[in-house]
């Protein structure tokens, strides 16, 4: 009897020693329902229970966030740069290829060092976009040179092919300017190209504004990438500032700026520059100065000279 009654409550998961201790005080004969009625009164609580009881440690989540691992790895590569600060870079592989081999040879290693150069400034988002039948061996009218680098950005999912096909023994070819271009605008990043893009920019405006600031053009010097510092001109924005979001501060130059002639200085009113020996004064001529200091009126040596014969 004091087995199975050990068994019954054990079940209910309550612990062996409060049952024990609870069937010792009342008797093997306790009626179940008064042992249920002592394990109450002396507050032992079933496993079960005393689980639910406990909460779970809370996770702080950001805003926005997903709360998962899960759910964060679904977010994939295609969700922009994530970096954060960093714009997302779309390189026209057929330019740089073309442009690294002389516009003579379709150099793929020239698409590498592009690539390259961006990773290293921690650009995480990074597409390249080829036409498709550039994974045709090569003929004598357009050479390919190390084409086993388009494999190895294919498996990086770095480089991307625009279709093509062949009709009747004739190759139809996308227009794969159009494909940069476009994903260049929707992930709001900048376009690798010595190319203007003119025939896309007459096709819609938006394109227009966006290629003429978004474009970074490049020159390579003894295999080595190089994009201008200035890719917008010279009052344009810096290179660190155009690929990255936010640009970055630019600090006002003083109103006023020292005269370099400092006392010398013959401009007079004219000068634009600050002069420190007359902060308070107007700024005259020279010739009107010395008027001013020897207290002689403006207008006396004029009419000396319109006395004079």
């Amino acid at each position: 009897v004091h087995q199975s009654k050990l068994d019954f409550f054990c079940k209910l998961g309550y612990g062996k020693q409060d049952i024990c201790k609870v069937l010792e005080s009342l008797g093997e004969d306790a009626l179940e329902d008064d042992v249920l009625k002592e394990l109450i009164r002396i507050g032992s609580k079933p496993q079960a229970l005393e689980s639910q009881a406990q909460p779970f440690p809370l996770k702080l989540v950001a805003r926005g966030s997903c709360s998962t691992t899960s759910g964060l790895k679904r977010l994939g590569e295609d969700d922009g740069d994530s970096s954060g600060y960093l714009r997302p870079i779309v390189i026209d592989g057929s330019n740089v290829a073309m442009s690294h081999g002389n516009k003579e040879v379709f150099s793929c290693w020239g698409i590498q060092l592009a690539v390259d150069w961006f990773r290293e400034r921690g650009h995480t988002y990074i597409k390249v976009f080829v036409p498709l039948w550039r994974k045709e061996p090569p003929r004598q009218d357009s050479p390919i040179a190390d084409q086993h680098i388009l494999e190895e950005l294919e498996k990086q999912s770095i480089l991307v092919y625009t279709p093509s096909r062949k009709v009747k023994g004739k190759r139809v070819v996308c227009y794969d300017d159009r494909y940069i271009v476009k994903v260049a605008y929707e992930k709001d990043g900048v376009i690798v190209s010595n190319d203007h893009y003119r025939d896309l920019q007459n096709e819609n405006p938006e394109w227009k504004w966006f290629i003429e600031q978004r474009l970074l053009m490049y020159s390579f010097v003894s295999n080595r990438f190089m994009p201008p510092d200035d890719p917008l001109g010279r009052h344009g924005p810096t290179l660190n500032s155009f690929l990255s979001k936010k640009p970055q501060k630019v600090l006002p130059e003083p109103t006023w700026q020292p005269c370099p002639y400092g006392k010398k200085c013959t401009y007079g009113n004219k000068c634009k520059f600050y002069h420190t020996e007359r902060p308070h004064q107007a700024q005259l001529s020279v010739a009107d100065e010395l008027r001013a200091k020897t207290k002689v009126p403006l207008n006396l040596g004029k009419d000396k000279c319109s006395r004079l014969p």
